[in-house]
């Protein structure tokens, strides 16, 4: 069960919430870490500028004060948080009130009618596709390293996984048509082959793998993935270290950003750039929502859906920049 550093009067209360996550809610490690952050921000906020020693002494005001104080700026004394951040930290202070009235551990709670400000629609930020191949075709590929690293980015824009996902994934979750693997031969077609994935709460999925993410997985596990685990334990990893490790989500992450800055890319990036490109190219190209809302994972459509209203505004972007009639 995660451990939480918090005033005394805090301590077994906050720790029951985190118990109740942890176990009857099974939340992942990666979630429960974003609470524990959250929660412990606020909990800062209570004892050390409203003076609160216990849950029972919080105030609707307190809370009230709270959003405030991380939606202001640091040169302020604030947080500076973003809206969507700020929305993140009341949330998980409502969850919290919400379990403590629960269980009888306050008889009211003073965070039920304080809302998550707006943070509007956010979109999700799509490259162009010149530009993705330009940070596909920016590793060495003459080097283990660069190998590697044209693999790991070949993957994430042909499946449309999370990086949390491909760093996760082992050699056995490839189908055979990857060289190197047990009884595997390269795909005499061209036509790809298939990967396992396991995403959000453990639910897995089988994903189809483009021929070009196939041949870069292919010359990474002959050519330079033996040499990454030799110098490490034997794991089953995919995608390895240069201690010979699994991968972790922080070093794909600055895989993708050295390449974009390889390739004098200067959109803006995030982790999850390669899966919204992924997605986005796949509507503009003609993909079936479902389809698409099967390859990425999501148990909503409504999630994917985000992606046709990306296509849209591209679509009204052209026709008023391009046609000649369009505005006058």
């Amino acid at each position: 069960m995660p451990k939480l550093d918090v005033p005394a009067g805090f301590e077994r209360p906050v720790q029951r919430y985190l118990q109740h996550l942890t176990v009857e809610r099974g939340l992942s490690a990666n979630t429960l870490a974003s609470y524990q952050r959250d929660l412990g921000r606020y909990l800062d906020f209570l004892t050390e500028q409203r003076c609160v020693q216990s849950p029972q002494d919080i105030t609707t005001d307190d809370v009230r004060d709270y959003v405030q104080h991380m939606a202001r700026p640091a040169s302020e004394g604030g947080c500076g948080l973003s809206t969507r951040s700020v929305a993140r930290g009341v949330v998980s202070a409502r969850g919290l009130h919400k379990f403590w009235v629960l269980e009888g551990i306050t008889e009211d709670d003073p965070a039920a009618t304080v809302n998550p400000p707006s943070a509007g629609e956010r979109l999700p930020k799509a490259l162009p596709v010149d530009t993705v191949a330009r940070i596909l075709e920016a590793p060495d590929r003459e080097t283990p390293t660069g190998l590697r690293d044209a693999a790991l980015l070949e993957f994430l824009y042909s499946t449309g996984a999370r990086i949390s996902e491909a760093v996760g994934i082992d050699r056995d979750d490839l189908s055979s048509e990857f060289a190197g693997e047990a009884g595997g031969t390269e795909d005499p077609n061209g036509l790809g082959g298939a990967a396992r994935l396991e995403g959000k709460g453990g639910k897995q999925r089988l994903v189809p793998v483009g021929s070009y993410a196939v041949d870069a997985v292919s010359a990474y596990l002959v050519r330079a993935r033996p040499l990454f685990a030799a110098k490490g334990s034997a794991t089953p990893a995919l995608f390895l270290n240069a201690r010979g490790g699994r991968l972790t989500r922080q070093g794909a992450w600055l895989i993708l950003k050295k390449a974009a800055a390889r390739a004098n890319v200067t959109e803006e990036l995030s982790p999850h750039t390669l899966r919204h490109s992924f997605a986005t190219h796949l509507i503009e190209g003609g993909a079936d929502i479902r389809v698409v809302q099967e390859l990425l994972g999501h148990s909503s459509l409504t999630t994917t859906q985000i992606y046709t209203r990306v296509t849209a505004d591209t679509l009204r972007e052209v026709f008023l920049t391009s046609h000649p009639r369009a505005v006058g």
